[in-house]
């Protein structure tokens, strides 16, 4: 019975296990040098922790074993209440991981901080992680600008250099930085492309930032262009409403070449995108929970649009906010006016 038991026991841990080796981890699949920075963070740091947690587990199980109640073999020491070696051990060791994580996250805090530029070392370094080299010596490495709107379930992003817009879709040129601006025409949401960084949260009202660079190319489906299914995944990490897990895009990284013909395509786009498209993307028929937004270009943009997305939610809150000391006042004059008529 014991036997079967443990029999038992042990095909349900490897089911366990096995259930991670069905897919990509992509966070340690990183193909940006960020990213690579932080898989190397994550996988260290749990190595270092693993040197306390695994001795104590051991241990728990082998003192367990030693002093059962049937081993008559095993030392008894009732009196025994101090040993120095197990007091160096117990307490020098996990003090040393503790200096060594203290010493990484206080490095890496500013090293990867989000809002911290791309520097000329981590280019240099993208660079050399390419495996392509003859793509990665003709990159302009001119960091390019993207900014990023979280709309209902969608995103939109605006090329400010290249006056051009898309939904749901954006393209890098290889080992260039790339500066988002990040906000939100709705809730708040999080900018996440898990192979090349860390996720960033977009906030209606301001602005934040994340800078990335992509070492490779991305994959493709071995057709020419740019295909639905290529690319990096990027996702909202936020709980945002009922369409949260279909806010999904893709994440191209291409040559330069291939980066200003894209441009030249999406200028070739019909529509332009101004504030009232802005808003009629939120009523589009095809805005619906339950599919992701198709992928939309838009050949222009209205001038300081995402500035616009922005202070439209500040102005709402000055005003909120005169409105309310208005209230107040008027409240105070009245409780004023109430007592002088008492006191006559």
């Amino acid at each position: 019975m014991r036997q079967t038991f443990l029999a038992v026991l042990s095909l349900c841990a490897m089911a366990v296990l096995l259930t991670g080796c069905g897919g990509d981890i992509v966070i340690f699949n990183s193909k940006g040098q960020i990213g690579i920075e932080q898989r190397d963070l994550i996988i260290i740091s749990f190595v270092l922790m693993l040197l306390v947690v695994i001795p104590a587990i051991f241990m728990t199980f082998y003192f367990g074993w030693k002093y059962r109640q049937g081993n008559g073999s095993a030392e008894y020491l009732p009196q025994w209440a101090h040993s120095t070696k197990i007091e160096i051990v117990v307490w020098g060791v996990p003090i040393l991981i503790i200096c060594a994580l203290a010493y990484l996250a206080g490095t890496t805090s500013y090293s990867l901080d989000p809002y911290r530029p791309i520097s000329a070392e981590k280019i240099a370094q993208s660079v050399e992680n390419n495996p392509d080299q003859a793509v990665a010596n003709q990159a302009k490495k001119e960091p390019v600008t993207i900014q990023v709107v979280a709309e209902q379930w969608k995103w939109v992003f605006i090329y400010p250099e290249q006056n051009i817009a898309t939904v749901n879709e954006i393209v890098l040129p290889v080992n260039t930085p790339i500066n988002f601006r990040i906000t939100s025409n709705s809730v708040m949401n999080s900018f996440f492309i898990p192979q090349l960084g860390g996720q960033v949260y977009a906030m209606a009202g301001m602005q934040t930032q994340l800078h990335l660079i992509a070492d490779e190319l991305s994959d493709r489906d071995g057709k020419p262009g740019i295909g639905p299914d290529d690319g990096y995944r990027g996702i909202s990490a936020n709980y945002s409403g009922y369409g949260f897990s279909n806010m999904r895009f893709r994440a191209h990284s291409v040559t330069d070449a291939e980066f200003d013909a894209w441009v030249n395509q999406v200028k070739t786009s019909p529509q332009a995108l101004d504030m009232a498209k802005l808003r009629a993307l939120r009523d589009d028929p095809k805005n619906r929970p339950h599919h992701p937004h198709p992928v939309t270009y838009f050949s222009s943009v209205e001038p300081n649009l995402f500035k616009v997305v922005i202070d439209q939610y500040m102005a709402a809150q000055h005003n909120h906010t005169a409105s309310q000391a208005s209230h107040a006042n008027g409240h105070a004059a009245g409780e004023g006016s109430h007592t002088a008529v008492v006191e006559e």
